[in-house]
């Protein structure tokens, strides 16, 4: 008898469509045969579901069994197929009604004893669910809270394969999960355990950085060791606006195909921040792998991605960020697969003034050779550089600042303007869906939008000669001052804000010469 159940498969962050075909009482050797092109983990479904179905009280077929995995072109992997290989082997053996199956997406890694454990792409498949216009998905619980995100669609969470079939036989009633029981859609009703309040000192750089999240431009801080470059960084998050639901929804369907969501990371409604180590190969931060999936920075999409000791990461890593900073998404293409990842992100950089640290501090004496820092600084390329918006020098903080018991401005009061500035872009960019801050804005919109004086015209392109700046540099330096303008309630573009704009590209000249 033949059964069929509808699941799902994971191309990049996106589900398609699989149908489980099973065949039971065929002519041949007895056994279970399974075809669709799986990898291993699907393979080994046949043990899992064998114990499984014992333990719960079903038995397996006694007769040849095929199970095909449909379109057989597309590479089927995890253990995501454990449950609808075994809903369509009791189906096949008339031990669960075939019909009970229609209009559902069912997904979900079985243990032996048949419980359910959580699978990736629990968003994916609510989201596929709604494009096929099915009845329902059948997940496990911690799965369900992603896909119930996906709204239209009546998602039924389930904790093992004995509640599955009483489920679908209508002997036990399952609610479908609503958008308000998901962990993903609460706000964090947490504090966080860090604040601006705690940086001593650093006023420059704290206020570029308030301009850096007003506007999603990227950053590097260049300072001594102890500057506080890192514990600047690491406070970021709670300086950010909320994501709105579209942006959040991205997030989470990225972080659920790689599997971060499952591990407890980013179980709330909030942006990534993520801060791989040195170490890192390209295809960790880029993404990719034999069957392509997101990498670092795709994981830090509306969010952050910070690189403490920037010229310490391979030349061959920095060098991939170059076209996915300037177009927000990144194309992998490899023999099985070619996908595109979104990783709109906002770069946050740090790194020392030479190889021993020490060039800027006045307490310590740099033993560095000029061509040591020379050869140390052009581990990062001009192309690089020239895509981070705002350059800021991190001094040494005094033992006299150190000891000032007056905190400083807290967080909380900081992000106000922040969000205010956010909500006057997102204004701005009303009729362009795809900007959402000022970093983003296109070549016409940095014309509609950054208009400058003649006498502010010459005033620039005097620094652009001087600082010996490229084409891109000057359309930043025009973003970074809208962003000025923004935080500062300003609706034109005033000389002030120009010059703060263009300090911030000061070592673009300094780096390197």
């Amino acid at each position: 008898m033949l059964a069929v159940v509808t699941s799902g498969a994971l191309v990049g962050v996106e589900a398609q469509p699989v149908q489980v075909e099973v065949n039971a009482g065929e002519f041949g050797e007895a056994g279970v045969y399974l075809v669709g092109l799986p990898d291993a983990a699907v393979k080994e479904s046949k043990d899992r579901v064998s114990s499984a179905l014992a333990n719960s009280g079903f038995r397996m077929p006694q007769t040849r069994t095929t199970i095909n995995l449909a379109p057989g072109h597309l590479r089927k992997e995890g253990p995501c197929y454990d449950l609808p290989i075994a809903l369509g082997l009791l189906a096949a053996t008339n031990q669960l009604r075939p019909e009970t199956l229609d209009g559902y997406l069912i997904a979900g890694e079985m243990s032996l004893s048949g419980a359910l454990r959580p699978v990736r792409g629990g968003l994916a498949f609510g989201l596929l669910a709604r494009k096929q216009k099915l009845k329902g998905v059948l997940l496990p619980a911690e799965s369900a809270e992603e896909a119930v995100l996906a709204e239209g669609v009546s998602v039924y969470p389930v904790r093992s394969l004995d509640e599955a079939v009483r489920f679908l036989e209508g002997e036990h009633a399952i609610t479908p999960m609503t958008t308000e029981q998901s962990a993903f859609y609460r706000r964090p009703d947490h504090a966080h355990t860090v604040d601006f309040s705690e940086i001593k000192g650093q006023q420059q750089v704290r206020r570029a950085v308030e301009i850096a999240v007003a506007g999603n431009h990227n950053l590097l801080m260049i300072g001594p060791p102890g500057s506080g470059k890192s514990m600047v960084a690491k406070r970021i998050p709670t300086i950010m606006p909320e994501p709105s639901l579209d942006e959040f929804l991205e997030i989470l369907g990225i972080q659920s195909a790689a599997g971060v969501s499952l591990n407890g990371e980013g179980r709330c409604f909030q942006r990534p921040f993520r801060s791989p180590h040195h170490t890192i190969s390209d295809v960790g931060l880029l993404g990719g792998g034999t069957h392509p999936g997101p990498g670092e920075i795709s994981l830090a999409h509306h969010g952050v991605l910070f690189l403490d000791e920037l010229p310490e990461f391979k030349r061959s890593a920095l060098e991939v960020l170059r076209q996915p900073l300037e177009d927000g998404e990144v194309t992998i293409s490899r023999s099985a697969a070619k996908i595109t990842l979104p990783c709109s992100f906002m770069l946050v950089a740090a790194m020392n003034p030479c190889p021993c640290g020490y060039l800027s501090d006045p307490r310590r004496e740099c033993r560095c050779s000029p061509t040591q820092i020379q050869r140390y600084r052009s581990r990062i390329s001009g192309p690089l550089l020239d895509r981070i918006d705002l350059h800021i020098e991190a001094p040494a903080v005094s033992i006299t600042e150190m000891r000032k018991g007056e905190p400083g401005e807290s967080s909380a009061v900081i992000r106000e303007r922040i969000v205010a500035a956010r909500n006057t872009q997102r204004a701005r960019f009303t009729d362009s869906p795809m900007t959402t801050s000022n970093a983003r804005m296109s070549h016409r919109q940095i014309r509609a939008h950054c208009t400058v004086t003649p006498e502010q015209g010459d005033l620039l392109q005097r620094a652009m000669e001087e600082l010996q700046l490229s084409a891109r540099a000057y359309d930043r330096i025009l973003k970074v001052t809208r962003t000025i303008a923004d935080l500062a309630g300003s609706e034109k573009i005033e000389t002030p804000h120009l010059l703060e704009a263009i300090q911030y590209r000061s070592l673009d000249r300094n780096l390197f010469y």
